[in-house]
């Protein structure tokens, strides 16, 4: 892996940039209504370190989505948390849990004229 960083990120952009490299993004999939970033911190965090957990909420009404993304350190302990969780029942529903893929490009919605 290169160590490009361009000239214009301060030395805190930097930083994060760096730690980022070594992460990996897991994403969880139908989770509980009720179930909160401290739940699926606290579900990884068996397998090693959790840099962050995060369940995804609607904006408006700020239920959540039934999904959420954690990012661990260690890839080893990644592997081992998605074979492990993938299929568990975590309040009553069986989760879903892979390696996040990047979010794609789309293209601008443009609503019609009428």
């Amino acid at each position: 892996m290169f160590n490009f960083q361009p000239w214009w990120f301060t030395g805190i952009q930097r930083k994060a940039l760096c730690q980022r490299v070594n992460t990996v993004n897991i994403y969880v999939g139908n989770l509980a209504y009720s179930v909160t970033d401290d739940d699926l911190r606290e579900l990884f965090n068996e397998f090693g370190e959790v840099r962050s957990a995060s369940v995804i909420s609607d904006k408006v009404t700020a239920q959540s989505k039934g999904f959420g993304f954690v990012e661990m350190q260690d890839n080893s302990a990644a592997d081992m948390a998605i074979k492990e969780l993938n299929g568990r029942q975590v309040k009553g529903r069986a989760l879903k849990v892979n390696e996040a893929k990047p979010r794609e490009d789309r293209p601008p919605q443009r609503r019609p004229r009428y």
